[in-house]
């Protein structure tokens, strides 16, 4: 369990949280005459996000009130209660009434709670939250660890979190769990991953592929693929100072795809799981490869560079051509790939694809069910000439600027044996600004919506 969640049998001791909105206040709240005049002193009008704590006859906490959306509103934040956890005093609170979303509410709380501490411990103590009613608490515990892994994984800078401390928190994940894991390395990754070694070759710090399995091989095989670009400096294709800076998250899809492994492993799902991470930095020097370079890949296809910062997608083509010869039952892949994305959907709603229509709906609804938005891309066939090259199989970026992300999934579909089986996801890995529930850093996007649909199929 979380240091964040307490069981319900502390709840007698335990601070009440009151919900209320604009449209009902004060009279929901059932306060008294003192309770109310206090309220309105302090300007509270039960605005969305507004809190106010109530202090009792010795000036200690007796009550928080927290303004959420009117029922009937157009939109409503099931996030929102996240915001607690940041303006809290420590302490033990309970739900005194129902939010928007009871478990949501709870989660949020609890995410809302992170903090990265490796390098600077936090001074304040936590607030913590008693198990709602009908709220699992087991499955919080699993949620907010998984995230933290997450998170605590993208907020390392770079010196510390390279390709050989990412095959670490792999490791780490496998002797939990009881998985395998072997990592390839050298002139083995030459040979067997060509496009993973041209992208880490310049770097000091050795690339490498890592690939962890667990569970009972009868089981449906489940592939995960997760970039781990422990750093990006875009390679002689160099990154502007703006670009560059956030560019130790670029392992984001690693260290979701880490997260969401975890999730499935400690909920025991009935799968055959196999997490590929292709490990490495984009650096400058002498060794680095060059644009208009071409490259082999393990598909057989060759590669001509278009961009040395397109390097994402290289190392993923590799990964995903070893994942599909296993033959999986699904793959999925996620990587912090492309500003396109970002552009078109901004940083909290990352695109997916799909050749299946039945997947990618099912993917939508419990990105709704679970506040883990997503939207649906195409892979738009007639785009796919656009890769062409004069003298390699393909390139690795189009001919033209439009459709970045786009043009991104379908070059990773050319690696792929089954694309009705395959679905990608773009994600930012990054919160700019805190909001209730995502505090600014790292964060782990996707793996809750997908761990639900992984645990309706398979659970």
């Amino acid at each position: 369990m979380t240091d964040l969640l307490s069981d319900a049998s502390h709840a007698t001791a335990a601070i009440p949280i009151r919900f209320v909105s604009a449209a009902t206040w004060p009279t929901e709240a059932a306060l008294d005459a003192a309770t109310r005049r206090f309220a309105a002193m302090n300007d509270f009008a039960a605005r969305p996000s507004q809190h106010l704590i109530m202090p009792d006859a010795e000036g200690a906490v007796a009550e928080v009130l927290f303004g959420i959306e009117d029922a009937d509103a157009a939109w409503r934040d099931p996030f929102r209660p996240g915001q607690l956890a940041t303006v809290l005093p420590p302490g033990l609170y309970r739900f005194a009434n129902a939010p928007h979303d009871t478990r949501l509410a709870a989660l949020a709380f609890l995410l809302g709670g992170y903090k990265f501490t490796r390098y600077r411990p936090s001074e304040r103590g936590l607030a913590r939250l008693v198990i709602p009613d009908g709220v699992d608490g087991s499955e919080m515990a699993r949620t907010v660890a998984a995230v933290t892994l997450a998170r605590n994984l993208i907020n390392t800078p770079a010196n510390d979190m390279g390709p050989a401390e990412l095959e670490a928190a792999a490791r780490a994940l496998a002797d939990a769990y009881g998985a395998a894991c072997r990592v390839t390395t050298g002139e083995e990754l030459r040979d067997a991953f060509p496009l993973v070694h041209a992208v880490g070759q310049a770097s000091a710090r050795a690339p490498r592929l890592i690939d962890l399995t667990w569970g009972d091989a009868a089981h449906p095989k489940l592939t995960l693929v997760g970039k781990g670009v422990c750093f990006d400096s875009g390679g002689l294709d160099l990154k502007p100072e703006t670009a560059m800076l956030l560019m130790k998250k670029d392992m984001g899809g690693a260290a979701t795809v880490l997260a969401l492994a975890r999730m499935i492993v400690d909920r025991k799902l009935a799968v055959r799981l196999r997490v590929i991470i292709p490990a490495v930095e984009n650096a400058v020097g002498g060794r680095a490869f060059r644009p208009l370079d071409v490259y082999p890949s393990r598909k057989g296809l060759t590669v001509e560079v278009g961009n040395t910062d397109a390097e994402g997608r290289l190392v993923l083509a590799d990964a995903l051509a070893c994942a599909a010869e296993d033959d999986p039952d699904l793959l999925i892949d996620l990587g912090t790939l492309t500003g396109a994305a970002r552009v078109a959907l901004g940083p909290d709603l990352p695109p997916f694809y799909t050749a299946n229509d039945a997947l990618a709906a099912e993917l939508i609804h419990h990105a709704r069910a679970e506040h883990d938005p997503l939207w649906r891309l195409p892979l738009w066939p007639p785009y796919d000439s656009l890769l062409d090259s004069r003298i390699a199989n393909l390139g690795n970026v189009a001919s033209g600027a439009f459709a970045g992300s786009i043009m991104c999934a379908l070059f990773l579909q050319r690696f792929v044996a089954d694309p009705q089986r395959w679905l990608h996801v773009d994600i930012y890995g990054w919160t700019p600004s805190a909001r209730p529930g995502r505090p600014e850093g790292g964060e782990c996007q996707a793996a809750r919506a997908l761990f639900a649909l992984l645990e309706q199929r398979y659970g």
